[in-house]
């Protein structure tokens, strides 16, 4: 079977899978972003626990997703749950690191100002250290999302949603009728949402970004 005749006769289904796909990695990094920012306005105040914060992220980084995945299958199950669990965090290490170096990178001057002019501690951190660190951290978005990308597709492994089960459905029966076409589907796939969504969230980082702060 010829690529283009597989894409054509499943197109629906890929299509259907695809938008699995993108909605799992869009909401996964949208809880991802929300708990490193809460994170990261919790620690980047302490040089100890940013220390600690960033070794968590590195060594979280290290470990392999496949496996992870894996192990979330006792507790939740197969099917979304464990998806969603693996990718939120595994997105949610770039943020914190990125939303740590972004909050602390704030200048200490403008804290004051914006202390002395009467600000909460809370508004000063909505309307001025975090609107100063959001290209930073936005920066640690982009490279999750284009890293859980592929992890959302292994977590098909555990029956969840998206493009990895086109991938998986080829490897189990490689040698078999369409089923190079099969993984080549789902990896090209994959491939696209992510430059879509890298597309997306560079359209969002202007719409969200002062021009002041882009200048």
């Amino acid at each position: 079977m010829e690529l283009g005749e597989f894409v054509r006769s499943r197109s629906s289904e890929i299509l259907f899978a695809a938008l699995q796909h993108l909605s799992l990695v869009a909401q996964s990094l949208i809880l991802a972003t929300v708990i490193a920012v809460l994170l990261a306005a919790l620690v980047h105040r302490s040089q100890t626990l940013r220390g600690v914060a960033n070794a968590v992220s590195a060594i979280g980084l290290t470990i392999p997703s496949f496996a992870l995945i894996g192990l979330m299958v006792a507790p939740f199950g197969f099917g979304v749950t464990p998806a969603v669990v693996v990718v939120v965090f595994f997105a949610a290490l770039p943020i914190l690191r990125n939303a740590i170096v972004g909050l602390a990178g704030v200048d200490p001057a403008l804290i004051e100002s914006a202390r002395g002019l009467g600000m909460s501690r809370l508004g000063i951190f909505l309307r001025v250290e975090l609107p100063l660190a959001w290209p930073v951290i936005l920066s640690g978005v982009r490279i999750s999302a284009q890293m859980v990308m592929g992890v959302a597709a292994v977590a098909a492994y555990v029956l969840g949603p998206g493009l990895g089960g086109f991938i998986f459905q080829g490897l189990s029966r490689l040698g078999g009728s369409g089923a190079i076409e099969s993984v080549v589907t789902g990896t090209v796939g994959v491939i696209l949402l992510a430059l879509i969504l890298d597309l997306l969230l560079l359209g969002i980082g202007r719409l969200t970004t002062s021009k002041g702060i882009r200048g």
